[in-house]
């Protein structure tokens, strides 16, 4: 075999180890990228944003685990944050932190209120007038516990979240929602006005 020939295919080969090195660095520890499947985010996030996730943001945990070993910062009121859902940690979700640790959370015919004072949140849609007495528009009291979220969609009354099925472990939270690097509106359809939009 040409001893150039070797060298240049063991060039390759280290090069594309590399890279997949440096990939799955990136994707562990630095940013991620999320394809958004349902409407519970509209009108803030529509079906078929792509986005990516600032993994760094809350810091750098052990792979494959929820413990953290740098600390960087906490998830924040209004923070939009990609987790695994509780229910079935196999599935991502992505939804707005409504409550943090300490926090009181109420909804009284759709308002939510924090602590007492109702929320100003110019980023919600409602798609029914009318209020009803379940969860989705009415929810006593809740007291949020250390290392536990309150969690909702801007789409209120199409959304899945704390309400129903309680609170996203710190230990879930994968990132926060950082920019919309490219979104379809449909077949042969680019939304190129949404495409570098910074989320918040």
């Amino acid at each position: 075999m040409n001893p150039r020939w070797q060298s240049t295919v063991k060039e390759y080969i280290e090069a594309l180890f590399i890279a997949l090195i440096l990939a799955l660095f990136i994707r562990t520890f630095i940013v991620q990228a999320f394809k958004i499947p349902s409407g519970s985010m509209l009108q803030t996030l529509q079906i078929g944003d792509h986005l990516l996730v600032n993994k760094f943001s809350y810091g750098v945990k052990v792979p494959f685990t929820g413990k953290v070993i740098v600390p960087v910062g906490d998830p924040e009121y209004q923070d939009i944050i990609v987790f695994r859902y509780p229910g079935d940690p196999s599935k991502d979700y992505i939804k707005r932190v409504i409550g943090v640790p300490g926090d009181t959370v109420e909804i009284k015919n759709k308002k939510v209120f924090v602590n007492g004072k109702e929320l100003v949140e110019p980023y919600v849609q409602y798609t029914d007038t009318t209020h009803v007495s379940t969860l989705r528009d009415n929810m006593p009291p809740r007291v949020i516990p250390e290392n536990e979220y309150f969690v909702m969609g801007d789409n209120r009354d199409g959304s899945n979240d704390s309400r129903f099925w309680g609170n996203v472990p710190r230990e879930n939270i994968l990132g926060k929602a950082w920019i919309i690097y490219w979104s379809w509106g449909g077949p042969k359809t680019v939304r190129w006005e949404r495409i570098g939009d910074i989320l918040h």
